[in-house]
Order: structure tokens, then sequence, then C-alpha cells
């Protein structure tokens, strides 16, 4: 038994000491952030060329701070709004990539982490600790990097699924006892409630969900509590599948795949999610390139797979990552769950966004995307997309009769123009007007 390993600790100074010029390290992200050996680290001026390799982090990136270029460089994997900035400017890069691939760039040692910067949950009384909130890519980084440094949380919880880390792997660690970086509900709005309600409406009793953060996702969900027998199967959840769980609506009964269990990688949200999963058998956490394996999605029934967009072209073209050229999130699991649901028996693959931008003055839905717009999803495999407007399955129909789909559900003030710009584009007489 470890009894004394809290004497043991060291002070983040001390921890982040074994980091060299050169090396290359992972960061541990979401609610899992260490963020004391995160800004110990970024303090140091002794060392030069330092990769710090991450997902979207929270709290402060010090790391990203003009006076700290030369010193480190953050590669972001998916990039959360801390790192939109130094990237725009060039102080910090971007790697586009399928979440279900990030593992295999340690694994393959493509990058060969040298120090995993990770926070996890105190030893049990068999010497295991925990990955805690994030397993995702944090369980091919603690595997294969040559140095681990730990922020030991007595606040971490403890999570089940393939998310232990052995004591010893520990090089050195500091001893907190802080509340995790929590991430609260909005108030809806009245178009994503409207959006919620049109999801909603088209999942069916046993459905096995993947849904992302934020109000649509939200909002979808806090509309399904009459389905019967859900199942989670998906990157990440927040507070409301505890909602869901609570009232009976998830019970994961009809899924292929881990049946009886929630299914997840990582999950961002409030102190009543963190207390939810911990030590909850019920919830188990995977690597990303396990739970976004489509191989394993589509063996679950009438998969939904509930996605954003910032634009989307009359052809289906989705762009999920930025405006234009500045980089605003990254590709993440997008791909890997629109076409496990694609796959999945009675699966239905969704793009939900609102259908203007900036206070209404710019349609989401666009004849052609931004110069330097990301396409996550391309126009083969999308099928669902839905706004404020109306729900269209854009599988198997012809460009022009995705682009008269589209023209449907975008906002009635840009009807009439993207309605002239698409008859234009695919050579047939514009709609007489009305």
């Amino acid at each position: 038994m470890l009894t004394d390993w809290k004497s043991r600790a060291v002070s983040p100074n001390d921890a982040v000491a074994a980091v060299k010029s050169g090396n290359r390290i992972f960061l541990h992200g979401a609610a899992a952030t260490p963020t004391p050996l995160a800004v110990a680290l970024a303090g140091r001026r002794d060392v030069e060329d330092v990769r710090l390799y991450h997902l979207h982090t929270a709290g402060p990136a010090p790391w990203t701070d003009p006076e700290t270029e030369g010193h480190f460089r953050s590669v972001s994997l998916f990039t959360g709004a801390p790192l939109r900035k130094p990237i725009a400017e060039g102080r910090a890069d971007h790697v586009p990539i399928f979440l279900s691939d990030i593992p295999g760039l340690f694994l393959s040692r493509q990058v060969s982490l040298d120090v995993a910067l990770l926070q996890i949950s105190p030893p049990d009384r068999h010497g295991m600790c925990s990955l805690g909130t994030s397993v995702d890519a944090a369980r091919a980084a603690a595997d294969t990097a040559k140095i681990v440094i730990a922020e030991i949380n007595e606040q971490m919880p403890r999570t089940h699924g393939d998310s232990i880390l052995p004591f010893s792997r520990i090089h050195s660690y500091i001893h907190t006892n802080r509340p995790l970086h929590e991430h609260h509900l909005e108030a809806e709005t009245p178009v994503e409630a409207e959006i919620g309600r049109l999801i909603a409406a088209l999942v069916e009793d046993g459905s096995t969900l993947q849904m992302g953060i934020g109000g649509i996702p939200d909002a979808a969900l806090s509309r399904l509590h009459d389905k019967r027998d859900l199942g989670i199967h998906t990157e990440m959840f927040s507070d409301r599948v505890v909602d869901l769980v609570e009232s009976g609506a998830v019970t994961n009964r009809k899924k292929s795949i881990g049946r009886n269990r929630l299914v997840t990688s990582f999950i961002n949200g409030s102190k009543r999610l963190f207390d939810f999963v911990n030590d909850n058998p019920n919830v188990v956490f995977y690597p990303c390139d396990w739970t976004n394996d489509t191989a394993n999605i589509r063996r679950n029934p009438k998969v939904v797979a509930i996605n954003s967009a910032i634009q989307v072209d009359l052809t289906g073209q989705v762009c999920a990552d930025s405006i234009g050229h500045r980089i605003y999130s990254g590709i993440g699991g997008q791909m890997d769950f629109i076409r496990g649901a694609a796959l999945s028996p009675g699966g239905k693959p969704i793009i939900a966004l609102p259908s203007t931008a900036g206070g209404g003055k710019f349609s989401r839905l666009v004849t052609q995307l931004n110069p330097g717009a990301g396409v996550v999803t391309t126009r083969g495999h999308v099928h669902w997309i839905v706004t404020e407007y109306g729900a269209v399955n854009l599988h198997g129909l012809s460009l022009r009769e995705r682009g008269e789909a589209l023209v449907s559900i975008a906002h009635p003030d840009f009807r009439a123009e993207l309605s002239r710009e698409l008859a234009a584009v695919r050579h047939f007489p514009a709609p007489a007007a009305a």
C-alpha cells in the first residue's frame, strides 16, 4: 500500500524541472488540464524549442503568451478558445486530424513524446491512479512518453474502463486538492430550442447517441426524456446526459457494444457530472481510437450522431473547423461518427446549425464556402442537415436536388438569393419570384 505518497510530492517548479530543450510534450486537456504544471512550465526561460501537443485545454494557456516564443510552441490537435488568437497570429500551430487518428501519432512514434503532463486521481490501495475525466489521447501519451509528470488531484474522479495508470509509472508529481475546470450549461436560445426539437423528432427509441458540447446538442438532449432505451456511445458527453440517465430515458440496454454502460472518451461539464462518473461502473472511458473507430460505432443500432457546423454549401460540404482561414476548432470526431452512424443499422448522421450568423447578417448555408474554409464532412458523407427551418436528408440526392433541399431550410431572407445562385451554378431556370 502507498501510505506515504503525499510526502513525496514536490513543487510544480521542481516537477517540471525534468523538461529539457527540444522535448516533445503531451498536455492533458479539457477538465483534466494540469494547470499548475502548465503554468510552472510556461514560466521557464532556460529551455528552447519545447513543443506541447494537446487537444483543447481549459483555464489559462500561458505557454502561448508572446514572451514564450522560442521557448515553447503549442501544437493543438483540436483548438479551443485560448489558442485561436495565437494560431491566427502564427505563434502556435494546428494539426488537422481525425480524433480517431491522434493516439496513433504517439503509438507509432511519428510524434515521439519525451514527457506527458497529466492530471490524475490519487493511487488506490493497489497502487493504481486513474486518468479521470479524459482518457482520449492521454492513454497513448501515458503509455509512450519517456517521462510522466503528474498533478495528483484529490478531486479528480476515478473512472472505469481503460483509464488506469500505475503509480510506479510516474517520474515526479505534485499534490493538489482543487476543483476541476468546469463547463456550465447556458440558457438555450429560441433558435437552439427549435433545432433541438427537430433533432429530437429524428431520434427513435433504442437509438445510440453521440453528441458534442454546446447549445444545440444540449437542446436536443433536453427533449429526449420521453424516449426509451437510449444508449450512449460517444467521444464526450456533458451534464444533459446525466439528466437522461436519471429520467430513465438512457438505459444502454439496446446497444451491441458496451451494453448496459455509457461509453465515452472524455467528459466536460460541471461538478455534478464529475461526481456522476466518479467510481461509476456504468460509465466506461476508452481511448478515442477505440470509441471513434467506425468498426465499433457501426455495431450499435440506430446510431444518431449530432454534430455542428460553421457553414454548409449547397452541395452538402460541411465546414466545421474554421472561419475562412482562421482555425476555430478542429476536425475532432465529426467524420468518425458521421461515417459510423451512416454504417449503423438505422443510423442517422446529423449536422445541425443555425441558419444565420452575425446577428442575421450572413447565411450559414452558402453557394460556396469561404476561401480557406476546411471541409470536415464531405458531400459524399453528409446525410441530415438541420436548421431552425427544417431537416433534410441529402443522401442519394443529386447536386441540384441537394441545393433545392438546403435552400428550403435556409433563412427566408436568403432563400431567393440562394435560389438564383443555385440556378446559375447548376444551369437551370431560376424559379419565378414569389
